[in-house]
């Protein structure tokens, strides 16, 4: 496995693993969510607005994107976001192929990720989940990178 800079050809192969990667994520969501709310957040399916918001991550350069590569295909994907003014970096978005996960792909993007936060001259890493059950793989992975969870209580209402 190897980790190379995101390009525009690997586009399709990044949408296609981050769906099927995160699609018990959001069948978590779904069962922790009230359906109303889920609906208000994905009213076309939440298949849509997760393609949109990686083609969007990867298009926007002010982020930093590398995928990995595996047996010459893409196996992963990690996005960082700089927040110079907090000397913060942030890995706002990563993904693994299900057919790949539990291989050490997710750590390894994750430790890559962190290595050029700190080449970038961060002071401080962040990276944001969920504390429902789909997301207990990523969060046992950013833990076992030494991240320190700050409790947070978010509540919605559909109105």
């Amino acid at each position: 496995m190897q980790i190379e800079a995101y390009e525009p050809q690997h586009l399709e192969a990044v949408v296609d693993l981050s769906l099927r990667a995160w699609a018990p994520v959001f069948d978590s969501l779904r069962s922790v969510l009230d359906p109303e709310v889920f609906q208000a957040f994905y009213p076309n399916g939440w298949q849509v607005s997760q393609q949109q918001a990686v083609e969007a991550v990867c298009a926007d350069e002010n982020n930093h994107v590398w995928v990995a590569r595996d047996d010459d295909a893409t196996a992963g994907f990690v996005a960082v976001k700089l927040h110079a003014a907090d000397s913060m970096g942030e890995i706002y978005m990563i993904a693994v192929d299900p057919e790949r996960q539990g291989r050490g792909i997710g750590a390894a993007l994750t430790a890559f990720a962190l290595d050029w936060i700190k080449d970038a001259g961060m002071m401080l890493a962040m990276v944001e989940t969920g504390g429902d059950p789909g997301h207990a793989p990523a969060r046992r992975t950013y833990e076992k990178q030494g991240f320190g969870l700050l409790p947070v209580a978010r509540y919605f209402k559909k109105l």
